[in-house]
């Protein structure tokens, strides 16, 4: 078959991709580093003209000697990009990265008020804590202050309650603690 010499689109250009939209519409994904080489993937996915988010954290380690304030990538081994599927070769070439997250073979993208309230939350300086795996509870929205709107999950620890930032595609999230009379449930 040809095409007509009128017509200059491709002829596979209207066909449907195995990603879809996601060729087309930037989204956030969660990149696995290497141990340790987070900050050097972020630094060279920057270079390369590319968006990435390292959320840092910091943190008082303390040695056998001494005691120092620190800045740690706040999810080990992960970096968040944003980006359009036909970037992930050059994504996965970056020196450091290992794979994208994915399920069932496709990239799992991220909510970007996911990542937004990441952002807002570490932006306040506000004493954070990593949290590995979550126990599932009730769904619970901030109702007012800085965090008004952020939603997130309600959990108890040691008796006290925290609000839980989720990032469910690498099962891990960010906890705060927050009074109850700032939540509503969602």
């Amino acid at each position: 078959m040809s095409q007509e010499s009128g017509d200059k689109t491709p002829m596979n250009e209207n066909k449907p991709t195995y990603f879809g939209d996601l060729n087309k519409v930037p989204h956030w994904y969660a990149l696995r580093t290497k141990y340790r080489h987070e900050k050097k993937v972020d630094n060279r996915l920057q270079e390369k003209g590319l968006t990435s988010y390292l959320p840092l954290n910091t943190v008082y380690h303390k040695w056998s000697d001494r005691q120092k304030k620190i800045t740690v990538p706040l999810f080990s081994c992960y970096v968040f990009v944003y980006m359009i599927m036909k970037d992930q070769l050059r994504i996965l070439q970056t020196d450091g990265a290992v794979n994208l997250v994915s399920f069932n073979g496709k990239p799992s993208p991220i909510p970007e008020n996911q990542i937004d309230a990441i952002k807002l939350v570490l932006g306040e300086k506000n004493t954070v804590e990593q949290v590995r795996s979550f126990t599932p509870g009730k769904k619970v929205r901030i109702k007012q202050g800085v965090f008004k709107g952020l939603e997130g999950v309600l959990v108890e620890n040691k008796n006290n309650y925290r609000f839980v930032i989720c990032i469910d595609s690498i099962n891990q999230g960010i906890a705060l603690d927050i009074g109850m009379k700032d939540l509503e449930l969602v």
